[in-house]
């Protein structure tokens, strides 16, 4: 089958089968007489394989190792499982680094008035380097009070 078929069996697009190709991911595939990629039912299995595991969120280079893991039928299954967990903890970092983002943030606007005052904490903690809890409105240094003018 053609590329844009492959494509649309696997679920992955044609561009990016040609940068698993170019990558190394996958082999070349198989060329016909008219020079265009010809590609297998196998061929399609291990790119239904790449987009499951890029929709659970791995690398490129730890796909890489999971198709070699896959390959292998001498592999243990711990191997598997550690490069698994790995990944599962990176998510896990991930998570908590986005939850105290949105923390942040939610105290942020909970501490921005939204009037027409120009005093702003948001774009104050945006501007220092302040990690402490102290969202109090100030003046940020060099504004100009507009109303002394």
């Amino acid at each position: 089958m053609n590329i844009g078929q492959a494509a649309k069996a696997s679920g992955v697009s044609a561009k990016m089968i040609r940068y698993y190709e170019q990558t190394g991911l996958i082999p070349a595939a198989d060329r016909k007489d008219s020079g265009y990629r010809d590609y297998s039912a196998t061929d399609v299995h291990m790119l239904r394989f790449i987009r499951r595991a890029r929709d659970l969120g791995f690398s490129v280079a730890e796909i890489g190792d999971l198709l070699n893991l896959w390959r292998d039928e001498t592999r243990q299954s711990a191997e598997v499982k550690r490069l698994a967990q790995g990944h599962i903890d990176a998510l896990e970092r991930k998570i908590a680094d986005m939850q105290d983002m949105a923390h942040t943030l939610t105290m942020l606007v909970n501490a921005c008035q939204g009037d027409h005052r120009p005093h702003c904490p948001i774009l104050q903690r945006l501007e220092t380097d302040q990690d402490d809890e102290d969202l109090s409105i100030r003046p940020r240094s060099g504004a100009v009070n507009r109303s002394l003018q």
